[in-house]
């Protein structure tokens, strides 16, 4: 532990201290109610009822469509509480305590989010409505939800299932909606706030922290920040062994203590701005700018790759994300209205470096996204007794612009030479959007029905290169898609709910144009490529109450067309890609010509106790497989499957959680996340050097949280994470998840006025 650290960690103690004093003197509140916005509205009605506001699972939709998440859908919100107790490494560990939700890390610096067993192209992002995925997003798109600083976030909403009739292209198994902080408001008088936090982790040496601005006056209000920190290599609790053969994956590679993992660590600086000037009591404009820089992260599986020098390492030198953008919130007599326009740029810079030949290899690709949406609802009608409607509907459109270079550089003779292409193909371009509308039905006996649909549209166009042997790519769809579903409220506290949703995901950039290195190894294109659809059944009943909080869902999700890697020979790689011809294995994507499956079951639910007490646990269930992408030879030298595992569906897996929480002043917690083994591999899997033989075997981990605030202008958390310091390892991961460590982060918050 550095010595940094051990000042923290002492001032931990100190802080800790002092907070239990104050308990034992201090008023004794039964229950603790978050400091948040969202809760905000129903603060004063839960501590009534002794329920924790953090915990109640209240929740307020971030999406802009609903004002409330639906009772009728499998759905669950982080709030800013949740956040700053647990100490997420980042925005995708952040919702890794959400029933449905896995979390697979590429390396230390990149994490790529499953919903329902499915990751990257097929789920959405949104940052405060504004679409995130662009036409370059790959299958475990690692970097991208990390670029999103976990300090400047109010919620993440997990929206589980097929949702593109209100999100549009890739929502086949769900959608993380992040609403961020927003400016506060001045017309009850001035406001100047002004925050500092520091953070420091003993696994990996982490130092950072973020200084933050709230001013207000009338009503126009800013807040904004910048943030930064400096990650080294990651400790783990030792090697994780396979399943067959009692061996360890190739990847990573060990120091010679044996529980440092090479190629992690990277540093990262991010700063954001954002002003709301508000009008009356419903309407608002803001304007937001919000930026990512992270700088030499190296991607674990390739630094060095399986089989190669230690000295070999492809590193991500660049991962930049600048995003900009106007939202206005208008709401009149009847109905409310979202208006949003964006701009993002994607820059992604790198660079593979094999000293023993003397060869530097350099890609560099920059996505320019402009797009926006208009969202509308309208407030219920009740036309007759017992009878209410209410509408909702919108549009939205989204365009990519690519620029893509690749260039090698001989160190020993100082040349540079440039490639014909890069990963993509500059002048490349893809729009997606659609129109939406959906209407929900109340009837008598807590009754409801709700169905929707979108007309979508998609391009993709890409310019040809003789000279790598690529085809100039020009495709056109106009997909549709649909929801439906009924619900029946017996009682307030109860809900029953049956679904349906159709949504699809036509082929992008990546899947049509991009030659690259994977987990399983090289891939290249294939410009003929088909749209996946989903369809998706699911079942569910939530229970609120303010003793029991109970969600059940079990789900089944049909494929069709489902885009997967099929093995190709070296004779099949496409001409001047020697990267591909020295590759162990060689990948082209190809729709299955069959039905594939993924069905699962979700539990979650929490008990709350006098004396700020309380319980939490999930329980994930997922299985999918489709059809085998190896056709049957003509001469089976041994057993053929039609049918296969799907590449990396996430083991059974859950948390469990005991806490207790103290007014406003102290919360602990003691924490379980555990995964059973997965060794229903996928052929993919099988070549995939992150995934050992045989599969990956289970892990339970022990965190321990403790959280303070002493007086109204200082605060602390601290996580002891991984207590019984135990090796474990995400399915699909490069890393190993750290070994037993210290978390720490303290805040400073200064008000001169109100």
């Amino acid at each position: 532990m550095g010595s940094t650290l051990r000042v923290l960690l002492t001032v931990w103690l100190l802080v800790a201290g002092v907070a239990s004093a104050r308990v034992d003197g201090g008023v004794d509140f039964e229950t603790f109610v978050a400091d948040s916005p969202d809760a905000g509205v129903v603060a004063s009605a839960q501590v009534d009822a002794g329920i924790d506001a953090a915990s109640a699972e209240l929740e307020t939709v971030v999406t802009g469509l609903r004002e409330s998440v639906p009772d009728d859908r499998a759905s669950s919100v982080v709030r800013r509480t949740e956040l700053d107790r647990r100490l997420p490494r980042s925005t995708p560990d952040a919702v890794r305590f959400e029933p449905g939700v896995f979390v697979q890390r590429t390396a230390h610096g990149q994490a790529s989010v499953f919903i329902r067993g499915l990751t990257g192209q097929q789920t959405v992002l949104l940052f405060d409505g504004v679409r995130l995925n662009t036409s370059t997003w790959r299958q475990g798109p690692n970097q991208y939800f990390f670029t999103l600083d976990s300090a400047t976030i109010d919620t993440l909403e997990v929206l589980r299932g097929g949702a593109s009739t209100w999100f549009g292209a890739d929502a086949l198994g769900g959608v993380v909606a992040v609403k961020p902080l927003d400016a506060p408001d001045g017309r009850e008088g001035p406001v100047l706030k002004s925050s500092v936090t520091l953070k420091g982790r003993s696994a990996d040496d982490e130092l950072g922290g973020r200084a933050q601005l709230e001013a207000a006056v009338g009503n126009v209000g800013f807040i904004g920040g910048v943030g930064g920190r400096n990650v080294g290599l990651l400790e783990s609790a030792g090697s994780v062994r396979n399943l067959v053969g009692g061996g360890t994956p190739d990847v990573p590679r060990f120091a010679p203590d044996g529980r440092t993992q090479l190629g992690t660590g990277f540093k990262e600086l991010s700063f954001d701005g954002r002003a709301t000037v508000r009008f009356g009591e419903a309407h608002a404009l803001t304007v937001a700018l919000y930026g990512y820089r992270q700088f030499d992260a190296p991607r674990t599986d390739q630094c060095p790759p399986p089989g190669a020098r230690f000295d070999e390492c492809l590193t991500i030198s660049e991962q930049f994300r600048t995003l900009g953008y106007a939202k206005a919130g208008l709401v009149f007599r009847d109905v409310s209205i979202d208006v949003v326009g964006s701009w993002q740029r994607q820059l992604e810079r790198r660079e593979g470096v094999r000293p023993a030949s003397f060869v530097v290899s350099t890609g560099r690709d920059v996505v320019d996204s402009f797009g926006g949406a208009v969202r509308l609802t309208t407030r219920d009608f009740a036309p007759t007794e017992g009878l209410t409607l209410r509408a909702r509907g919108g549009i939205d459109s989204w365009v990519d612009l690519v620029e893509s270079r690749a260039w090698l550089s001989f160190t020993d003779l100082g040349v540079t030479v440039e490639r014909s292409r890069g990963q993509y193909l500059t002048g490349s371009r893809a729009l997606t959007g659609g129109a939406f509308s959906e209407l929900e039905v109340g009837l008598p006996f807590g009754v409801s029905l709700r169905g929707g649909g979108r007309v979508g549209w998609s391009t993709v166009d890409a310019p040809g290169d003789d000279a790598s042997g690529t085809v100039a790519v020009s495709q056109r769809w106009l997909p549709l898609a649909g929801t439906g579903g009924v619900a029946w409220k017996p009682f307030e506290s109860t809900t029953f709910a049956l679904n349906v949703d159709h949504s699809f995901r036509p082929p992008n950039l990546d899947d049509l144009t991009s030659r690259q290195q994977t987990g399983p190894g090289f891939q290249f294109e294939n410009p003929a490529l088909k749209p996946e659809t989903a369809t998706t059944l699911e079942v569910g009943a939530k229970v609120r109450t303010p003793v029991v909080t109970v969600d059940a869902w079990v789900f089944q999700t049909w494929l069709g067309a489902a885009i997967g890697r099929q093995p190709r020979t070296i004779a099949e790689c496409p001409p001047n890609t020697p990267q591909c011809e020295s590759s162990w294995n060689r990948l082209q994507l190809v729709n299955a010509k069959g039905l594939s499956n993924v069905r699962g079951l979700e539990l979650s639910g929490r008990l709350r106790f006098p004396h700020g007490f309380g319980a939490r646990a999930t329980v994930n269930a997922t299985f999918g497989e489709g059809p085998n992408l190896i056709e049957r030879p003509a001469d089976p030298l041994g057993p053929w499957q039609e049918r296969v595992p799907l590449s990396r569906i996430p083991p059974v897996n859950g948390i469990a959680e005991l806490s207790w929480a103290y007014a406003t002043q102290f919360s602990s917690a003691i924490s379980l996340q555990w995964a059973g083994p997965q060794d229903r591999l996928a052929v993919a899997d099988l070549s995939d050097a992150r995934i050992g033989l045989g599969g990956t075997p289970g892990f339970a981990v022990v965190d321990l949280r403790l959280s303070a605030k002493v007086t109204s202008f200082l605060s602390a958390s601290v996580v002891f994470e991984n207590v019984l310091d135990s090796p474990w390892r995400a399915h699909g991961s490069s890393i190993n998840g750290p070994g037993r460590g210290v978390m720490l982060a303290l805040t400073g918050q200064w008000a001169a006025l109100r």
